[in-house]
Formats: C-alpha cells, structure tokens, sequence
C-alpha cells in the first residue's frame, strides 16, 4: 500500500514540468488527481507554455498506474473558474486531501514585454492565495489535510535581475511564504498543515528553454549566481516531488509552517 492510498490530490499547473511530476508521483503512492493548468500562451511569457496535450498526458501518465485523475484547463488568475473545475474534481473523486499551489511563470528575458510585473504577481501570488481559498473549505470538511506552495531559491534570497518579470518573479515567490506562514497558523485548529518548497534550477520547460538561457547568457552575474553548492547544475523535478511527497504524508504530520529548501545547498551558500 501506498503512502497516500485513499487520498486526493488538487494540483495546479499539472500539465507539465514538475505539477506533472507531482502528479505522476503522488499517484503512484496511491493518490487520485485533480489537476488544472491554463494550457495556454500568456503574452509577457515568452518561453512556449504548455497546451492541452501536455494536460493529456499528464492524464494518460496518471491513469497507467491505475489512479484516478480529473483534468481541467482553467487559469488560478480566474477564482470563479478554478472554482468550477476544483467542484467538479471533487464532485467525483470525493473530496481532496493535499493541495499543491504550484502553477508560476517566469517572464524574464532580454527584452521586457508589456505587462511582466502585474502578470507574474497574478499568477505566482494571487494565484496561490486563489487556490487555497478555493480549496480550504473541502480541507476543512474532510477533517484535516496538507497544502505545499511550491515557491523557490528566490523566495528566500534576493535574485532574479533587474527587469520587472524578474523582479515580480522575486517578489511573488517571497509573498507566498507569507501567505503559507498565515495560512499556517489559521488552518492549524483544523488540522490542516501548510508549508512552501523552494528548489533552485528545475530540469523543466520553464527553465530549459531558448529564452531562459539567452537571459542567463546575458548577464553573467545572473548565470553565476544560480550555481548551486553540491556539484549538480540542476535538479530533476521528481526531486522536488519527492520532498512534497513525504511533507504531505504522515510522515511529516506535524510540520508545518515551514520553508524547505530542496537546492543543492544554493541557499546555505548564499
């Protein structure tokens, strides 16, 4: 059996990169899926986001090992929208146990494209306090349950650049250890734990990509300062995943309120 068998799993930005990873992993410990992404291009991004087929294969994925999932394209900026696919979700899976926040962007590059800032802060901030407010209810009713927000190295140090998608990027990935810190404390009477992840590099289409590396190229200050303290350049996104999968199991049931770095050492080092 395993860790998670019985439980129900809402995580955002499943389509691809490490919700993916989340989910696949999650499920093959026994848990069923509701997974939502935009699968769709936000203008200020300039790195391909991901698409409906991505989301299928997460699903295809999910189902090989004989989980559950229920798939939904919706976009954490739309409260009303990730409402209707997280009810639906619940509404035949049977409620939900662990909530993973982790739908972000990251529009840095070269050129600054209109609107990075307020994009960035809706989707990696608003986004976040959105997904917990449309799920925290069913936490509630299922008598207790786990959150994680995945945030990042620069939630905990100040990187990113100079350039407003950078800057947002910086700024929203700190204001989700807030949000998690008060989360933390006001869902604890319900049993509820809250914490937030922070990975350095992630082997994933966000970060591997043309746009993402010309903009590290650019400034070699940036590219120096994502070297990690353990001699790995990048981590692969089941690590990530497997630090969630032992915070929101029993294993951790009594942490919470926590800022776990999984980053090679990066943040010790700085």
């Amino acid at each position: 059996m395993g860790k998670l068998e019985g439980k129900v799993a809402f995580i955002t930005g499943a389509a691809r990169g490490q919700g993916r990873s989340h989910a696949v992993r999650l499920a093959q410990e026994g848990a069923d899926i509701i997974a939502v992404d935009i699968c769709k291009q936000i203008d200020s991004v300039a790195y391909p986001m991901s698409t409906p087929e991505d989301l299928a294969e997460t699903v295809k994925e999910v189902e090989a090992l004989d989980r559950r999932i229920v798939a939904t394209q919706a976009d954490v900026r739309d409260r009303d929208g990730l409402q209707a696919a997280f009810d639906d979700g619940v509404a035949q899976l049977g409620g939900v146990d662990i909530v993973l926040a982790n739908a972000g962007i990251a529009p840095m590059g070269v050129n600054v494209l209109p609107n990075e800032w307020d994009d960035v802060v809706a989707v990696n901030l608003t986004g976040v306090y959105n997904t917990l407010e449309v799920a925290k209810q069913a936490l509630i009713e299922r008598g207790g349950g786990a959150v994680v927000i995945t945030s990042s190295t620069a939630g905990l140090n100040g990187i990113g650049g100079s350039q407003p998608g950078g800057l947002g990027y910086t700024a929203s990935k700190h204001g989700v250890v807030g949000l998690m810190r008060s989360y933390a404390n006001v869902l604890a009477e319900h049993s509820i734990r809250v914490n937030t992840v922070h990975p350095t590099g992630v082997n994933t289409p966000m970060v591997v990509n043309d746009v993402m590396q010309e903009f590290l190229q650019n400034d070699p200050s940036l590219s120096n300062a994502m070297l990690n303290a353990l001699p790995v350049p990048m981590l692969e996104a089941v690590d990530i995943s497997n630090a969630i999968l032992w915070l929101v199991s029993d294993d951790a049931r009594y942490v919470t309120g926590v800022t776990l770095p999984v980053d090679a050492g990066y943040t010790n080092k700085k």
